[in-house]
């Protein structure tokens, strides 16, 4: 059992590595930048500041306004009375906020390890040029390299199921107490997070910052690399981190 639990840390901390790689080369291909950073690309590009660093505010806010969600939740059960519970057992009000607050050092070793690479890893639109690196060719290849690399980081990690990203558990929280689809509400947060990346880059900048083709592919994309991986590893990597398989 120690050693399953030891498997299940060193996945998750693999998966968070490869997911802050897939982003950060997202974000060196030029083609623009994930859905779920692009609000905090987008103010790194136009105040000139660390995108790791506001990448991790961005989340702090994604984190609190799950904590608000669960209060709201826990607010309107309370009000409603036992009946409204259903017979089922829920957590404490306390047990959820105390599980959305582990997400904050979740966040903070992931955004590190986004400016770890982001240090590491040349822009390649700008200083690949005259090489295969900065050639459209290139670019393409790594944009497909950081979408392989974000699906399955994001499918390691969550498949331990320890702290999710408080950009995929916002989206869970949201569709759980709503009763809407996780994909439709994942759908209508990603493209909040667009519309306001771009607002924020026409009115402040005057251009458009981090959206283009490579917004859109990862979009698509990285769903689909997360099914592939699963069908083919997440049995195997469950079993060996003693975790029960949702497949």
């Amino acid at each position: 059992m120690k050693k399953a639990y030891i498997w299940r840390g060193m996945i998750y901390m693999a998966g968070l590595l490869i997911l802050a790689l897939g982003i950060t080369l997202n974000t060196k291909t030029g083609f623009g930048v994930s859905a779920l950073v692009s609000v905090s690309y987008c103010v790194s590009v136009l105040w000139n500041l660390n995108f790791g660093n506001m990448t991790f505010i961005l989340y702090a806010v994604f984190m609190l306004f799950e904590m608000a969600i669960h209060l709201a939740e826990h607010m309107s059960r309370a009000k409603a009375g036992p009946a409204a519970g259903g017979g089922c057992q829920r957590r404490s009000l306390a047990q959820e906020l105390f599980l959305d607050l582990l997400q904050l050092p979740m966040s903070l070793i992931l955004t590190r390890f986004i400016n770890l690479f982001g240090a590491l890893i040349p822009d390649f639109a700008a200083e690949g040029q005259g090489g295969f690196a900065g050639s459209m060719a290139g670019r393409l290849l790594m944009l497909l390299f950081a979408i392989v690399c974000t699906g399955v980081g994001s499918a390691m990690s969550l498949n331990m199921r320890l702290v999710p990203c408080p950009a995929d558990g916002v989206v869970q929280v949201f569709a759980d107490t709503k009763g809407i689809g996780v994909g439709l509400v994942k759908n209508g947060f990603d493209f909040l997070n667009l519309c306001i990346a771009l607002a924020l880059g026409l009115i402040v900048g005057h251009r458009v910052i981090g959206i283009g083709i490579g917004t859109v592919a990862a979009m698509l994309g990285v769903g689909r690399v997360i099914a592939v991986f699963n069908g083919f590893f997440m049995k195997r990597l469950c079993t060996v981190a003693g975790v029960e398989s949702r497949a």
